[in-house]
């Protein structure tokens, strides 16, 4: 490493270090007082966020495995969430898509930093019926559906010029035919294992609350240390 670069990465790791943790007031958390399921939790804890001014509280990491083991995340929006399943979408083509066919298993994180809290889930997932996925992908904006329009979501892309291109024609076909079919659009349904609310603490007294699911529709709950 050359003097450039031991500055900056000197200059990186500084400025790193002044970055400050939960500089609001958190709220408290008494997983006494949880409900049985873990579903109505996350309704409230993302009711608090939202109110709380979370920046986009419906954004979340999705991880899967890839064809090589190898792990992959990235961030998207949540569709839905009830009776212990959370709902997202994609293309069944794109990388996802593709890793979750070969590897049906995945997990959810939701980090709500206006509240100091995060929800882990992982499980099991499966496709929802078609039907499903296009009223799903019709109830969004003419913007989602002229994404979806668009698809090849994953594929190698030449130039930004024919992005463009395409991204036009697909808003102008998502404008005149706002009922347009993007076959393959899917709508994911992860049905949670395991569903770990962790509430943070300015002493570091995290508190973590996991819930796994029993045979059927019932839970176990306990505390893990932070």
């Amino acid at each position: 490493m050359n003097e450039a670069d031991t500055g900056s990465a000197a200059a990186f790791q500084s400025l790193l270090r002044s970055q400050r943790v939960w500089d609001v007031e958190l709220p408290a958390f008494d997983p006494a007082a949880a409900p049985e399921e873990p579903t109505a939790l996350f309704h409230a804890w993302f009711a608090d966020a939202a109110a709380a001014g979370q920046s986009e509280p419906h954004t979340m990491q999705l991880a899967t495995v890839d064809e090589d083991g190898l792990p992959d995340v990235r961030t998207l929006m949540l569709h839905g969430a009830a009776a212990g399943v959370w709902e997202f979408a994609s293309h069944a083509g794109s990388a996802k898509g593709r890793q979750l066919a070969a590897r049906p298993k995945a997990a959810l994180h939701f980090y709500w930093a206006a509240q100091g809290r995060q929800v882990r889930v992982r499980g099991t997932v499966t496709t929802a019926p078609p039907a499903a996925a296009s009223a799903d992908l019709h109830a969004r904006s003419t913007g989602a559906l002229a994404s979806a329009l668009v698809g090849r979501q994953s594929e190698l892309l030449n130039s930004l010029d024919e992005l463009a291109d395409a991204s036009t024609a697909a808003w102008e076909r998502a404008q005149r035919e706002p009922d347009a079919e993007a076959p393959s659009w899917t709508l994911y349904e992860l049905a949670a294992e395991e569903v770990e609310f962790f509430q943070g603490d300015a002493r570091r007294r995290h508190v973590r609350l996991r819930y796994r699911r029993e045979r059927g529709d019932g839970w176990v709950r306990g505390l893990l240390w932070p």
